[in-house]
C-alpha cells in the first residue's frame, strides 16, 4: 500500500530546541493523536542544534489537506500551543512524497534510535 508521507523540517530560533521538544512532546503530540494524525517520527536533528523534522503519514495528499485544514483551524490549537510554538519556530519546509508500508515501519523506529543516541 502507498502512503503519503510528509517530512516537515524546521529551523529554530537559536537556542529554543529544548524547549520546542518540550512543547512538542507535552502538547502537540497528545493533540496530532488526539485529532488522529498519523506521527511516524519527530525529533532534534543530528546535523546542528537548532533544527528539528516532523513526519506524518497520510492515505493520499487530500487526506493530508482535509487533515492539516481541520487540525490547524481548531480552536483546541489555535487557544493551545499554536503561539508558543509558532515563537520558537524560525523557518519551516514541508517535503511531501510516496512511500510504501515497509518504509514507513522503519521510519516509525527512528524515534527510539535517535533517542538511543542522544543518550548514550
Amino acid at each position: 500500500m502507498t502512503r503519503t508521507l510528509e517530512i516537515r523540517s524546521y529551523t529554530l530560533k537559536a537556542g529554543t530546541r529544548a524547549a520546542f521538544h518540550t512543547l512538542f512532546v507535552d502538547q502537540s503530540l497528545p493533540m496530532l493523536q488526539r485529532w488522529r494524525v498519523d506521527v511516524v517520527a519527530y525529533g532534534p536533528s543530528l546535523h546542528d542544534e537548532d533544527s528539528y523534522y516532523l513526519m506524518r503519514a497520510y492515505a493520499s495528499l487530500e487526506d493530508r489537506q482535509e487533515s492539516q485544514d481541520a487540525f490547524y483551524g481548531s480552536a483546541e490549537w489555535r487557544e493551545g500551543p499554536r503561539a508558543g510554538i509558532i515563537a520558537l519556530i524560525q523557518d519551516m519546509t514541508s517535503f511531501v512524497i510516496a512511500v510504501d508500508d515497509q518504509t514507513l515501519a522503519g521510519l516509525r523506529g527512528h524515534n527510539t534510535l535517535q533517542e538511543a543516541v542522544r543518550n548514550s
